[in-house]
């Protein structure tokens, strides 16, 4: 299954997650724009760090999936991708901006026209280095996300909104494209990476799927090659192989005895998935 979080982002959960409303995957481009600039006054581009603990805390209501500095490369994540996040005006009794699709990936590049770093100053978000974008495009695009913008991709500041559009297809779309919303960014964003023909190696170990994964009623062939690891441990605590593809109490217990085993004690034995005992348990991949 493709990665909850985003490979090499820091991450910093702020909870509140909730699903999606499902429908065609869509990704979405936003900028900061924290500042206001112009070429006759650029002004200095604000830290990727301020705006990642600005997301953290009191800008924790509006916090995207993912705040991008494509100057350095870095990313940080602050919800999974199976839940909406909140970086889109949502009017009541309309289309629901930020559940419409099976994941609506919301991306904020941390830019604003005219900033300036050390000595250059960039009008657009595609006139900077883009550090991280094959990365970036390489995990919306494993959620589903067609690499196509059923809008246009965005060459300016001008606002183009179809509901239409929008409610039949999957895509990047930029913020100024998202019906209810009147915002005009991006202004720009990268093309897409080209990507080899070749298929991809199969990781020999199923990755930690998320803890948010693990929940009472949870079914998945991820859980049932769990449990035949923990029973292959010697740490099986179940009392039948029913619906052993189903996360229930017997799989925490399991689990807990795992956690022992690895000479985990107290609360941090408490039966609830973690990475670094995942990643000791050797789960084949599915």
């Amino acid at each position: 299954m493709p990665e909850l979080w985003m490979p090499g982002a820091t991450r910093l959960d702020i909870g509140d997650h909730q699903p999606t409303d499902g429908g065609p995957a869509k990704a979405i481009a936003h900028i900061t724009w924290d500042k206001n600039a112009s070429a006759a006054k650029p002004v200095d581009l604000v830290p990727y760090t301020a705006l990642r603990s600005y997301f953290a805390r009191g800008g924790a209501p509006v916090a995207p999936h993912i705040l991008w500095d494509p100057f350095e490369g870095h990313f940080t994540q602050f919800v999974p991708a199976n839940s909406r996040s909140k970086s889109l005006v949502d009017q009541a009794g309309g289309t629901r901006t930020n559940r419409a699709g099976s994941v609506v990936l919301q991306i904020e590049a941390v830019f604003f026209p005219y900033c300036r770093v050390g000595t250059k100053v960039y009008p657009r978000l595609v006139d900077t280095p883009c550090k991280g974008w094959a990365d970036l495009q390489a995990w919306v695009h494993s959620w589903g996300v067609p690499n196509s913008w059923p809008m246009g991709r965005p060459a300016d500041f001008t606002p183009h909104r179809s509901e239409s559009v929008w409610e039949k297809q999957g895509g990047w779309y930029g913020h100024s494209q998202v019906p209810e919303n009147d915002h005009q960014d991006p202004g720009s964003w990268p093309e897409f990476v080209s990507v080899t023909s070749a298929p991809a190696t199969k990781p020999v170990y199923e990755p930690f799927p998320g803890a948010s994964f693990f929940e009472t009623g949870r079914r998945s062939p991820v859980i049932a090659a769990m449990h035949k690891r923990l029973v292959a441990e010697g740490c099986g605590r179940y009392q039948s192989d029913a619906n052993a593809d189903v996360w229930g109490p017997g799989d925490e217990r399991s689990y807990a005895a795992w956690q022992r085993k690895l000479g985990y004690t107290g609360p941090a034995a408490d039966g609830r998935p973690g990475p670094t005992s995942w990643a000791k348990l050797h789960v084949p991949n599915v």
